[in-house]
């Protein structure tokens, strides 16, 4: 008696505007959600939803994910969720994409085995090196996959399908 299942904690980077954000914790209530974006509006958005569903299993850090990250212990989340992060198109701002060796060892650190990496965009190029970050991680074991009809479609993703891109979900498991 009291003793709990421990809960699952899933960090969400860069939500942008929130409606993923939302829209799954209103989908899963039985999991804990950590949102980080540096977006003020986005922001806003999420501690509204808070306030209105009286959550208490959302958080939202205001904050880069890259400071942020160091505060979270090793093994301690069942996912990491990234929907449509900035591309960064130009090569020479290649080096400010989350689909870096650096970031994705740290995102990995702190998943723990069985969690799962989720990356969306509609941006060819950055799932391509998505694709071969994580392929580079021997922890994790996964790729691209159909997009699955549980992901909510953000505006950001509405407006790339409207535009003629195509999204891209590349999924990812740690093994090891």
């Amino acid at each position: 008696p009291g003793m709990h299942a421990p809960i699952d904690v899933v960090l969400d980077v860069g939500f942008g505007g929130g409606e993923a954000l939302v829209a799954l914790a209103t989908q899963r209530p039985e999991e804990a959600v950590v949102g980080v974006d540096v977006h003020t509006n986005g922001v806003a958005r999420v501690l509204a939803a808070i306030d209105e569903n009286d959550w208490h299993q959302v958080r939202v850090v205001e904050d880069d994910v890259l400071e942020f990250l160091p505060r979270l212990p090793v093994g301690s989340l069942a996912g990491v969720r990234v929907f449509f992060p900035d591309p960064w198109p130009k090569t020479s701002q290649r080096n400010r994409r989350l689909a870096r060796h650096d970031v994705v060892t740290q995102l990995v650190d702190r998943l723990r085995v069985g969690g799962t990496l989720h990356v969306a965009t509609d941006s060819a190029d950055y799932a391509d090196q998505a694709a071969r970050v994580c392929g580079q991680d021997s922890r994790l074991r996964g790729g691209v996959v159909a997009r699955p009809e549980w992901r909510p479609v953000t505006r950001f993703e509405a407006r790339g399908i409207a535009e003629g891109r195509e999204p891209i979900d590349l999924i990812y498991e740690r093994v090891s």
